[in-house]
């Protein structure tokens, strides 16, 4: 608790108005790889508290959209659409297509983790499964040329994910924000390019 009173993006965050320090670590991709522009459609997965939500709705702005979705509650934020529920079950997987509305998708970003346990081969296991469903997503929504950013934690499943991800997209870039703490072992896998379903 200590540490994240006095972490300083903790203390950035409740001065900027922010609801997480993970608002920072959007806000450092989007300053280095330029992956959201005004007008564009995104997917926000594991959108709770909204931290990602509020960087990415304020840039595409009113002429873009923004798909929100997770199992916890989120408060409501103009120009958003939140989806409460496990993306994982058909009838939320559902919903979120019928926000998408046959819509190309420009962008699809990820902040999700599992619950931790605290048993590591069991939490990597947990955390590479629910990037597989989020990379299934991502391939079934996002137009050609779309981008894909999503949570990664580097251990057992991770460099075949690498390979499934480089199938699919024309780049595959790894990013660690300063604003990602040192002790995580937390990385961003940015995926861009989408290739067309037959290339």
């Amino acid at each position: 608790m200590k540490r994240h009173v006095s972490d300083p993006y903790v203390q950035m965050a409740q001065k900027d108005g922010y609801r997480s320090r993970a608002s920072y670590k959007l806000l450092e991709i989007q300053e280095k790889d330029r992956i959201m522009a005004p007008g564009m459609t995104v997917i926000d997965l594991g959108s709770a508290p909204g931290g990602w939500s509020q960087v990415a709705s304020r840039i595409v702005g009113e002429k873009g959209r923004l798909i929100a979705s997770d199992i916890l509650p989120m408060d409501g934020m103009a120009d958003v659409t939140f989806i409460q529920g496990d993306f994982t079950e058909q009838s939320v997987f559902d919903e979120i297509m019928a926000a998408v509305n046959g819509q190309p998708v420009d962008l699809v970003i990820s902040d999700m983790a599992p619950n931790i346990s605290g048993v590591r081969a069991a939490d990597q296991a947990g955390s590479m499964y629910l990037c597989e469903l989020a990379l299934d997503l991502a391939l079934q929504v996002l137009r050609p040329g779309g981008d894909f950013l999503i949570k990664v934690f580097q251990g057992e499943g991770f460099d075949q994910y690498l390979k499934d991800v480089r199938e699919h997209f024309d780049r595959v870039l790894m990013r660690k924000p300063a604003s990602s703490r040192d002790s995580s072992r937390e990385q961003y896998l940015l995926a861009r390019g989408r290739r067309a379903a037959n290339g």
